[in-house]
């Protein structure tokens, strides 16, 4: 009997595609600073498809729009108004959005961690920030951001101390800045942020962070490496079946769901023709092992970092 009679493909691929999909979930991240802070260029820094210029952004409150961007496991809950006098109508609108979102019971409507942005140059926290922080921290993690970081002067000691309920204060510097006479102050502070998120996220929703950002492969090659190991763990199974070939035919099945999986972590596109086209070329005369050796080998040469070596 061939692999292509013992399974239908196409169907197999749709079906561990929705599986890799469901598996990694989706993670919502609430960013908040006041305008001019630099929040879409922090966004578009830290996460893959200039979100910020290119997402579907839609109001969800007055002050706060959710973008998302198709193909990325991620909305960002964009909020503005902490510089109007009245800001505390923003404060109980966030508080509102957050408390009906947790009613829901997918965690992949939630919204799992929140960054407050302070502008370095301002030298100040405003009142907002403080009472934004002490709302936000009754249901999320909160880590301070201060964004356009050039010279710290002691500020970020300031931030903590102002705004004691976050998890950590991170400095960060989203684009290079040139200055005067032509020197160059490098972009900082990215994977510092990208590493503490990380962290703090629920372990249900760290593929989903970790296939959206784009700042650390090491994020991305961990949450592969697990997926890898459950594969495994998975056909370790098979071998142990005594009829010839029988685990051949039944890794079949594990090999895609890795595939599946490893380019969903790593943010890759999940279709059935990118997943095919990875194993098109080893189905004809070619047992489900060697299938799954050949695809595995082009699937980790398109990965950035991995390259041909690991791929071989």
């Amino acid at each position: 009997m061939s692999v292509k009679n013992e399974y239908d493909f196409a169907e197999l691929l749709k079906q561990k595609l929705e599986e890799a999909l469901k598996q990694r979930g989706k993670v919502n991240i609430l960013i908040a600073g006041k305008t001019g802070v630099g929040k879409s260029t922090l966004i578009n820094a830290v996460f893959q498809g200039n979100l910020a210029e290119t997402g579907d952004g839609r109001p969800v409150t007055k002050t706060t729009r959710e973008i998302e961007k198709e193909g990325i496991p991620l909305s960002i809950f964009d909020t503005r108004g902490l510089e109007i006098s009245e800001y505390s109508n923003t404060i109980q609108e966030l508080e509102k959005l957050i408390q009906d979102k947790r009613k829901s019971e997918d965690p992949n409507q939630h919204i799992h961690i929140a960054w407050v942005c302070v502008m370095e140059d301002s030298r100040r926290v405003e009142d907002a920030e403080i009472k934004l922080v002490e709302m936000l921290d009754k249901y999320i993690p909160v880590v301070g951001v201060i964004t356009k970081s050039v010279g710290d002067n002691g500020f970020r000691q300031t931030v903590q101390e102002l705004l004691p309920r976050t998890r950590n204060v991170v400095r960060v510097l989203a684009k290079e800045r040139v200055l005067d006479g032509g020197y160059k102050i490098p972009v900082m502070g990215l994977e510092t942020l990208v590493d503490l998120t990380m962290n703090l996220v629920p372990d249900t929703q760290k593929d989903a962070f970790a296939a959206a950002q784009r700042v650390s492969l090491n994020h991305k090659l961990q949450r592969a490496h697990a997926v890898v190991a459950g594969a495994a763990a998975a056909a370790g199974g098979f071998g142990a079946v005594p009829l010839p070939f029988a685990d051949a035919l039944a890794i079949i099945p594990v090999q895609l769901s890795m595939l599946a999986g490893i380019s969903a972590v790593w943010g890759l596109p999940l279709s059935t023709a990118f997943l095919g086209s990875l194993v098109s070329g080893a189905l004809t005369g070619s047992a489900g092992t060697v299938v799954g050796r050949a695809a595995v080998g082009a699937l980790l040469k398109l990965i950035p970092g991995a390259g041909s070596v690991v791929g071989g």
